[in-house]
């Protein structure tokens, strides 16, 4: 199956590359997958058949991309996972993701995953990147995540993603006391000392977290925080970055809990969360084919909200 989508290059994207430019138009592809098809022929500038990924557009060409849908193969192959879909119609799906399920395999998971069992729940998804997710939660966060279940759907969804048209919100349990909400504008990039985590770093990519103080405890602070952009572990870099990281995050700083005066078994519980204490509660967004405003929320799940309870319940 295969359908053409247009786009006409903007002033300012004048004289860069062509897979750059591809990439900025057509966000539902990968650039990888783009390359290939700008070297079948599958990219036709004004008319003809691009002749290299890296030859320069001009403003104003009219870029007409032939997409070949296939099947995903391989380890993406439905799996019967149960998935919590708090919203669906025939062209949007929001799922309530629980803490422990990974979104999408990779190197260090090849299946159950949140992909395979979207394949398994929504099998025309079969024919979407990643099985229509437009965006992730690390395998540890819960919460709500938003999937184009159509090509139209997702494409559109994934252009509202990049142009910071949905909101997102979250919540986050953190160590310390803050005083009063915020916002953290560091740019975010691979942390140079340790490749397997992320850091703020003065060449990264650009990051703004917002936060607003919740609750607040004898030595920790319930936030909502509102992603302005989406960079891998955002809130969690930047909540370490402002000293005060996540309960329960080992790779940023937060699985030790300190403070005066914290009774025993709250310590216990605290240092011994397992996993980082953020939760995606709301989602607002535009539907990308009727065009309404929607809002979805998800209560935090069971763990945190006895957790929640304990902090609530100590002296």
């Amino acid at each position: 199956m295969s359908q053409v989508e247009q786009a006409q290059v903007p002033d300012f994207l004048h004289g860069q590359r062509l897979d750059a430019v591809a990439a900025r138009l057509f966000p539902a592809w990968s650039r990888g997958r783009l390359k290939t098809w700008i070297e079948s022929g599958a990219l036709i500038i004004n008319g003809a058949p691009a002749e290299k990924a890296r030859q320069p557009v001009a403003m104003g060409d009219v870029l007409d991309l032939t997409v070949d849908e296939q099947p995903l193969a391989g380890n993406d192959r439905p799996q019967a996972i149960p998935l919590e879909v708090v919203y669906e119609d025939n062209d949007i799906a929001v799922i309530n993701k629980p803490p422990g399920l990974t979104v999408h395999p990779g190197a260090g998971q090849s299946d159950s995953t949140m992909q395979n069992a979207l394949l398994h729940r929504f099998p025309k998804t079969e024919l979407l990147p990643r099985a229509g997710l437009v965006h992730r939660l690390d395998k540890d966060t819960s919460g709500l995540l938003i999937v184009g279940l159509t090509l139209v759907a997702y494409t559109r969804l994934v252009a509202d993603m990049a142009a910071r048209d949905i909101r997102r919100e979250y919540d986050a349990l953190v160590n310390g006391a803050v005083t009063a909400g915020g916002t953290v504008d560091q740019p975010i990039g691979r942390d140079p000392r340790n490749r397997l985590k992320m850091a703020v770093v003065e060449d990264g990519r650009p990051a703004v977290t917002h936060y607003r103080v919740q609750e607040r405890f004898a030595n920790h602070t319930l936030l909502r925080v509102r992603l302005e952009t989406g960079r891998t572990h955002q809130i969690r870099v930047h909540m370490a970055q402002i000293l005060h990281p996540i309960v329960g995050d080992a790779v940023y700083g937060g699985r030790i809990t300190r403070g005066r005066n914290i009774e025993e078994t709250l310590r216990l519980a605290l240092n011994g969360f397992p996993r980082q204490a953020l939760h995606a509660r709301n989602l607002q967004l535009e539907h990308p084919i009727s065009g309404e405003e929607m809002e979805f929320s998800a209560e935090a799940p069971p763990d945190m909200l006895r957790l929640l309870d304990r902090l609530r319940a100590a002296p």
